[in-house]
């Protein structure tokens, strides 16, 4: 799902590498947040609001809302949408 040619943009791919999805493996490009590279492999859920559990998906990416708080190695409420991705990361929902 991501975009690959554009008439009017270049996309300057870094370095493939591999992060995990809740177990997961999934193909990522050095210099890609996590919010990005986890919308491009199709998943759209990032995380489930806290009180009626509903999912939450990519929104704001400047990490003013909290649609995108995911467990990122270990860490609870980390904004997926600013967390660049680096190799054997592990990421989750919340």
């Amino acid at each position: 799902m991501r975009i690959n040619n554009h008439p009017i943009l270049k996309f300057k791919r870094g370095k493939t590498i591999t992060i995990f999805f809740e177990g997961k493996p999934i193909k990522a490009y050095k210099g890609e947040s996590v919010a990005a590279t986890l919308i491009a492999s199709g998943i759209k859920v990032l995380s489930y609001s806290k009180k009626q559990k509903r999912p939450r998906g990519f929104f704001c990416a400047i990490g003013k809302c909290s649609s995108c708080l995911m467990n990122i190695d270990s860490k609870p409420n980390t904004f997926a949408c600013m967390t660049l991705v680096r190799d054997k990361m592990k990421i989750k929902r919340q």
